[in-house]
């Protein structure tokens, strides 16, 4: 519901934190693929994640330790 609440406004970028921590693994598919989807209509995603294959769905990997940017990579997809 929250997520709802906050995409009918059409935001200008969306933060999540760990959207997909505590649900099934169906139900996180639907919420990638539903910022993938509003990322592709121009909203910037900002999303926390501890799950690697939920961050390897994005575009963009910034891992960061103990407050500072250990690395920030462009993630390549197998079908681009």
């Amino acid at each position: 519901m929250a997520i709802a609440r906050s995409i009918v406004t059409k935001p200008k970028f969306l933060v999540a934190d760990e959207p997909t921590g505590a649900l099934d693994s169906v139900t996180s598919a639907e919420i990638i693929a539903l910022f993938k989807d509003l990322n592709d209509n121009g909203t910037t995603v900002i999303m926390v994640t501890h799950d690697e294959h939920v961050a390897r769905e994005t575009n963009r990997l910034i891992k960061i330790l103990d407050g500072r940017i250990q690395s920030d990579e462009e993630v390549q997809h197998a079908n681009t």
